[in-house]
């Protein structure tokens, strides 16, 4: 058994086989090459940056960081599957993983990691901000109310989304539109 003293966990970090990010106040503090070359950058130029650059939008970064904080706060742990953006402009869904370290002040500082899903699951459609939200939460199984709830939308509003996204990925049913959003192929 090798003891605590001989691992390089900085060597560990760099080379990890996903996405690995250290933020405060959502902010990128250090990444791995594997973050970097999944968003198309390099580690050094995301140092430092808003974490707001891996976002498809401005608005997606603030309401998603909103969203989660209460979550962080109440467990110190979130994940999600969203969809997020490519220094190409790209957009793909990744899986985010994410541990506050301190749950008083869920963004002062976190660990992050992401896991592209773009393989098994491409991003078929232009879609709106809020679609993008909804489809998400869609994916986890939630309901227009809940959804509604989470982002505090009527959910009248959210099934008026839902329809346009029904539409946009020509599915007849629910069910037939999350199969779509997750990447399956329908006959």
């Amino acid at each position: 058994m090798t003891d605590a003293q001989s691992i390089d966990f900085q060597m560990i970090f760099a080379h990890a086989p996903v996405g690995l990010c250290v933020s405060e106040q959502r902010t990128i503090r250090a990444c791995n090459q594997a973050l970097a070359a999944m968003f198309g950058h390099t580690p050094a130029s995301l140092d430092g940056q808003s974490l707001s650059v891996l976002y498809p939008s401005a608005d997606e970064f603030e309401r998603t960081g909103a969203r989660i904080a209460p979550i962080l706060n109440r467990q110190g742990l979130y994940s999600d599957e969203r969809i997020m953006k490519r220094a190409s402009g790209e957009l793909f869904w990744c899986h985010v993983t994410g541990r506050a370290l301190s749950r008083d002040d869920p963004h002062a500082a976190g660990i992050w990691t992401f896991e592209d899903l773009s393989s098994r699951r491409p991003v078929t459609a232009e879609l709106t901000a809020r679609e993008r939200e909804v489809a998400a939460l869609l994916v986890e199984g939630k309901t227009s109310k809940l959804i509604a709830k989470q982002l505090a939308l009527s959910p009248r509003t959210v099934e008026m989304h839902r329809a346009r996204l029904m539409k946009k990925f020509a599915a007849a049913t629910s069910s037939e539109l999350v199969n779509r959003l997750l990447g399956g192929q329908l006959a």
